[in-house]
């Protein structure tokens, strides 16, 4: 048995090698999960971006959300990434999203999770930012 060349080559197995921004995805899904929300989808490509990941909330809201991480703050909270220009955007791929899948009728909010996870730290801080802004621009929810 070889002992010394990968103390951890287990580990890899069980966690093979992605991106920052993959494996704070991969917190944000377990973190809502873990509070009772559903994955409806994960990492869903639309004609002009990406859904982080669309959850059902337990009272049955539709939740975009947005996952941000970022090894440290020095350049800012990573929720601050979320801009009007992001907001406009996601607004537009979630109405896409819920035309595509019948859904217009549904309770829908956004959600931001930012994630701090430093250099060499096993565990990163999450922070949930519920409703975290309304939907913007043309395609604007309306009630």
């Amino acid at each position: 048995m070889d002992t010394g060349a990968q103390p951890f080559a287990w580990l890899r197995r069980l966690w093979p090698r992605r991106s920052l921004g993959q494996r704070g995805e991969a917190v944000a899904a377990r973190y809502l999960r873990r509070r009772r929300y559903k994955v409806l989808a994960r990492g869903r490509r639309l004609r002009g971006g990406e859904l982080d990941l669309v959850m059902l909330d337990r009272d049955g809201t539709i939740v975009f959300v947005e996952v941000k991480t970022r090894r440290s703050q020095d350049a800012g909270h990573p929720a601050e990434a979320v801009n009007a220009v992001k907001q406009r955007k996601l607004t537009r791929l979630a109405v896409m999203f819920l035309k595509r899948h019948g859904l217009l009728e549904r309770a829908a909010r956004f959600d931001v999770v930012a994630i701090t996870w430093p250099q060499g730290k096993w565990f990163p801080k999450v922070e949930h930012f519920k409703n975290a802004f309304d939907a913007v621009g043309k395609w604007e929810f309306y009630s």
